[in-house]
């Protein structure tokens, strides 16, 4: 028996719509992160972009579980000697609520060249609006998937 690999004229992209009001940032970004590989496919090959085109739209209604939004940090180091800087998730998600997603599904993803080509596949909008109407993404209800995907209370 041999391995399959997918060659490039085999991939099939689909485009997925994602309604994010109300789910918990780091499940969706593992679902969106497995979406965006390809993982979900029998024709998954590791090398390859086979994943699909992402839409999140409502990304400013996401939520975290526990107390997260008040002690999450995020970091970056500018360069200089001592240039560490760290940013709230509270202070991130005013500035632009979509980089937390994108920083939460872009760190889940391995590689480097690779990461970059499938992370241009991921789309993400603040409100409810979304350019791609063209494109007629097939709706994925991620609520429905697990009720932990969604904030309790």
């Amino acid at each position: 028996m041999k391995t399959y690999s997918a060659k490039a004229s085999e991939i099939q992209k689909q485009w997925v719509l994602i309604d994010a009001d109300g789910l918990i940032v780091g499940r969706l970004a593992a679902i969106i992160a497995n979406r965006l590989r390809g993982k979900h496919k029998p024709t998954f090959t590791p090398h390859m972009d086979c994943g699909d085109n992402i839409i999140v739209i409502n990304c400013e209604k996401l939520a975290f579980s526990g107390k997260k939004d008040l002690q999450k940090r995020y970091y970056h180091h500018t360069g200089f000697p001592g240039g560490i800087k760290e940013r709230s998730v509270s202070h991130l998600n005013s500035k632009n609520p979509a980089r937390v997603l994108e920083l939460a599904v872009q760190r889940m993803l391995p590689g480097a060249s690779l990461k970059r080509q499938q992370m241009t596949n991921l789309r993400i909008f603040k409100g409810p609006e979304h350019d791609h109407v063209a494109q007629n993404p097939v709706v994925l209800d991620v609520k429905a998937m697990n009720a932990k995907n969604v904030v309790r209370g």
